[in-house]
């Protein structure tokens, strides 16, 4: 075990993996020389050499069309944008090739391709460089989303993505990249897509999160638990596949939740979890499900925190659906 942070932990598993299988390739804008914006790529041009971490043009259509291309060829490319709001040049090609390539040929081809997008707010970026646009990707039959929320499950989610044979949207939270440590798996390490991650047992209210927000969840169980109220706390981790049945087994089970996510409230995908609820659990609630979520306006400057959904407004919910 080594002890990594989050950014650590990215490139821990892509150095594995490309020391594991020569068909894994990076590129992005400036993942060579530079190592990447953040550093995750940091010393892999140098141990692997241009042919294998190929610095690219900006922009985010050629990134992701020669993505599609390489995998399609038999490669594994693993393509960085920057910043997850700039995945929107990119995004026909993500979403009308990527997702559709096993489809549309009948299985004749397949796209293995990580696409990682430095997701969330919480580093005063402002409108362009804090947005969460995982609801646009999990509408998409064909692509995987994962969106993990510590670096031991960034190393066992990346090593699953890379070696899935369809396209998977990776997304991070930056907020987190350098925010604390934990022991990662030196060696051979992988996380099923698809499988929450229970992060607290209790049996008063359900807390469900995943990426950034994770922390602040953690946080307002933390709050609960000094107040005499026990929360289950349950991080999703991948978004597509999602853990439908630890989440209705948690909430069969204790009648109350709290859905946190930071992206915008309006048809985020807290809100799919909500309605799975309502139509399969109904009969089992003692409270309607509250969502805690970003606002429905362009993500602020001045008001970077403000927007995220933090401890007191999770609080409040809590008492919400504990009063009801």
């Amino acid at each position: 075990m080594a002890q990594l942070n989050f950014v650590q932990a990215i490139t821990h598993t892509l150095d594995f993996e490309m020391a594991r299988d020569p068909r894994v390739v990076l590129l992005g804008e400036d993942v060579g020389k530079r190592g990447g914006v953040f550093l995750a790529s940091q010393g892999l041009f140098d141990r692997y050499g241009p042919d294998r971490v190929i610095d690219t043009p900006l922009s985010e259509a050629a990134i992701v069309g020669a993505a599609v291309g390489m995998a399609a060829h038999g490669l594994r490319p693993v393509a960085e944008v920057q910043f997850s709001d700039y995945i929107y040049p990119g995004f026909d090609q993500l979403v009308s090739q990527a997702a559709k390539l096993r489809y549309r040929s009948g299985g004749q081809f397949f796209a293995p391709m990580v696409v990682r997008l430095p997701a969330g707010g919480g580093v005063k970026g402002g409108h362009h460089h804090s947005q969460n646009p995982e609801t646009h990707f999990v509408h998409t039959p064909g692509l995987k989303v994962v969106y993990p929320s510590s670096p031991a499950d960034a190393k066992g989610l990346l090593t699953t993505a890379i070696r899935d044979d369809d396209p998977v949207v990776f997304m991070e939270p930056k907020r987190l990249y350098r925010a604390f440590k934990e022991e990662v798996p030196d060696g051979e390490y992988a996380v099923p897509l698809g499988q929450a991650r229970v992060r607290l047992e209790g049996d008063d209210v359900v807390l469900i999160s995943y990426g950034g927000s994770v922390a602040e969840t953690l946080m307002a169980a933390g709050a609960l638990s000094e107040q005499g109220v026990s929360a289950h706390v349950l991080d999703l981790r991948s978004l597509l596949p999602w853990d439908k049945g630890a989440v209705l087994e948690a909430v069969a089970r204790v009648g109350r939740v709290v859905l946190v996510s930071e992206a915008p409230k309006t048809a985020g995908f807290v809100s799919e979890i909500a309605a799975t609820i309502s139509e399969e659990i109904l009969d089992t609630l003692l409270a309607p499900p509250a969502r805690v979520t970003g606002f429905d306006t362009p993500y602020p400057y001045a008001q970077d925190r403000a927007y995220l959904p933090g401890v007191n407004r999770i609080l409040r919910a809590v008492q919400g659906v504990l009063n009801y």
